[in-house]
């Protein structure tokens, strides 16, 4: 059976098309599936929508939480309470193509365990929206050494990658990337992004670069080799006034320098407060790990077989 977990913020008006949508194809390809809704502590009717839709299709799972957790966790709570053999995790927005899950399935069948979705077109975007991303991609691409540029949520693993997944102790998931990290037997299918037709995108610039910034030190340590990088550099410049310096002194010529001595004292004080703000951000995630507080916390679940709350 095939799980397709949906994760949804103030999705009210997607929940039943999306569940129609999604039903049809893949009955018309007679795949035995399971819908899995997951409510992120959405300010609007999406849990309401969600409890309606698994009362007239016995296919739908809700999954409710107690507040707002991320889609990240949203995504891992889906899959913590999906039952299928494989499981698929798209947007609820439908701008993942339902029809490519058949493709996806189909490959499953043969033998992959790990099937990505990877963007061919990115739909219509406005001119600021697609620079900020495109930055966001290539930076996170740097820093995680994994190709990201044309990267999405949208996937197909097997039981066994939902296990691995679901088995790293971790409270700061980047699923985009550990679902390539965590290896198996992969491969790709390209789709087109689809149009919304209902709502907006939650998705603005600065939520792009907060994203970015949480998912590159969930990930990676670069940032961190940075500090070291600009403090190498800082060094250099010093050695290379120090001896300027003393070559002006021992010449004879009095050193002026009051110029330089300023702009030194700005510049070592600015990378050393930028170097503390990105070695605090390091300590805060790690003290967010090691109180061991679960990814998510779930006020209800309606539908399907039950399975207990994850962590």
């Amino acid at each position: 059976m095939l799980s397709v977990v949906l994760p949804a913020y103030n999705e009210e008006k997607m929940i039943s098309k999306a569940a129609e949508t999604v039903g049809r194809i893949l009955s018309g390809a007679d795949i035995a599936y399971e819908i899995v809704f997951v409510n992120d502590g959405s300010k609007d009717k999406t849990w309401e929508e969600i409890e309606k839709a698994a009362k007239e299709d016995a296919h739908v799972v809700g999954v409710n939480f107690s507040r707002n957790f991320g889609k990240e966790s949203a995504m891992l709570a889906g899959l913590a309470n999906a039952s299928g053999d494989c499981c698929a995790v798209m947007d609820c927005d439908l701008q993942h193509p339902p029809e490519t899950l058949i493709e996806m399935y189909r490959l499953w069948e043969q033998g992959y365990e790990v099937v990505e979705g990877v963007k061919r077109t990115r739909g219509k975007e406005s001119a600021l929206h697609r620079a900020s991303a495109g930055m966001f991609y290539k930076i996170i691409s740097k820093a995680v050494k994994i190709d990201m540029t044309r990267a999405s949520d949208f996937k197909l693993l097997d039981r066994r990658a939902v296990d691995a997944l679901l088995g790293m102790p971790e409270r700061n998931v980047f699923f985009r990337a550990l679902s390539s990290w965590i290896g198996f037997r992969g491969t790709t299918v390209e789709f087109d992004v689809q149009e919304r037709t209902e709502g907006e995108s939650k998705w603005s610039t600065w939520s792009l670069v907060q994203y970015a910034i949480k998912n590159i030190v969930a990930f990676s340590t670069v940032p961190m080799q940075c500090v070291t990088v600009a403090g190498v550099f800082v060094f250099l410049m010093a050695v290379i006034l120090g001896i300027q310096s003393l070559v002006r002194y021992f010449s004879g010529h009095a050193v002026e320098g009051f110029t330089t001595v300023i702009l030194l004292i700005l510049i070592i004080g600015s990378i050393i407060m930028i170097s503390l703000g990105i070695i605090g951000y390091y300590i805060a995630k790690i003290y967010e790990e090691v109180k061991g507080r679960p990814r998510y916390l779930i006020s209800k679940r309606i539908g399907g077989a039950p399975v207990e709350n994850k962590k």
